[in-house]
């Protein structure tokens, strides 16, 4: 007797055609298919402020910046994200109204249940994508941000390099030349006290 075959993994194509019809997002990762939670209110605040001085900076520029409703392909890692902040200065974006490929920086603001995966797998695929340059992780509890920067020397090409920051620190986006103080990236944060590092 033949035992039951699971069900074929979604295609790319697939996942793209299904997803149109759908009215909650879902990312796709090698045939696999999540739904996307809903964030806190911090969640979107300290995205929106980024958003917003990205938005003024990029002003009059290629660059386009996007938040968490327009999807990213990562081809070499078979993978539709929605991060929470992205840049892309490519044509063939601009020329794309549904998804996006080109980014040259990715933000992702932490969430307790998302941590790990944004530290570790996702940031894996991201590294895949050839334009992309500059990788943030975003701790509200801590504000703080962990920015990591693809190396551009001859000897280290190809590694990523952490570029932490805390306090009273100003974060430098190289990628798109846009210096941020983190008090102006927490901003309407008052009364919620830093968690201390671990």
């Amino acid at each position: 007797m033949a035992l039951p075959q699971p069900e074929a993994p979604f295609s790319a194509d697939d996942f793209l055609a299904w997803d149109a019809s759908q009215t909650e997002r879902h990312e796709y990762v090698n045939g696999e298919v999540f739904a996307m939670a809903g964030g806190e209110d911090r969640h979107a605040s300290v995205s929106g402020n980024l958003f917003a001085s990205l938005h003024g900076h990029l002003k009059g520029s290629p660059c386009r910046v996007y938040m968490n409703d327009v999807k990213l392909r990562v081809e070499a890692a078979n993978a539709f994200y929605y991060p929470d902040v992205f840049v892309t200065c490519s044509p063939r974006d601009a020329a794309n109204r549904m998804v996006k490929q080109d980014a040259v920086l990715v933000v992702e603001v932490l969430s307790p249940s998302t941590a790990a995966y944004d530290r570790g797998d996702k940031f894996a695929s991201y590294r895949l994508s050839p334009t992309l340059t500059e990788y943030a992780v975003v701790d509200i509890d801590r504000r703080t941000v962990d920015l990591f920067r693809k190396s551009t020397d001859a000897h280290t090409t190809g590694l990523w390099v952490l570029h932490p920051h805390a306090g009273a620190d100003t974060l430098h986006l190289a990628s798109v030349d846009l210096s941020l103080p983190l008090t102006e990236l927490f901003a309407d944060l008052e009364g919620d006290t830093p968690s201390p590092a671990p």
